[in-house]
Formats: C-alpha cells, structure tokens, sequence
C-alpha cells in the first residue's frame, strides 16, 4: 500500500473531490512507476487518474457504516504521533 493514499471513508467533513483525485494520482503514479509521465504516455497517465478517481467517489458514495464519522483533525493527530514512534528509534 502506497503510504501517502490516505483512508477517505466515513470522516467528518466529508472527502473533497480534490481529495479523491489526488489519492487516484498517488495510486496511478505507485501502479505505473511514474510521478511524472512523458508527453507520449500523459494522456493515458490522465486518463488512468480520472477512472481512478470516478470509480473511488462511487465506492465512497456507495459505502455504509454505523459507526460515527471520525474527525480528520484527531486522526492526523494520531498518524503523527504513530509516525514520530515509528521513526524514534
């Protein structure tokens, strides 16, 4: 799993479009080994991103839950702080 592909799931405000859209770039640039594709593969390389993108929103749209919305301030405090135990040491 790329590290930078965060959750978007159940959060309280809810996923941006533009959020959506910069995790299907981050997977379309794990999948195809390019951060920046050449004039020759950038409109596939787009393409791939818009799919990405357009199916996640209908996944999200699609999904339920019981469980509260989590708040996005909280979970990046945690992210950190299981980041700054990770690297301590």
């Amino acid at each position: 799993m790329c590290r930078n592909i965060k959750p978007l799931f159940n959060f309280e405000p809810p996923v941006t479009d533009e959020e959506i859209r910069a995790a299907a770039l981050q997977f379309v640039r794990k999948v195809s080994g390019f951060h920046k594709p050449s004039k020759a593969n950038e409109v596939p390389f787009l393409a791939a991103v818009d799919e990405v993108a357009a199916a996640s929103k209908n996944l999200l749209s699609s999904l339920e839950t019981n469980a509260p919305p989590r708040n996005r301030q909280d979970e990046a405090v945690r992210a950190r702080a299981r980041a700054a135990k990770r690297f301590s040491g």
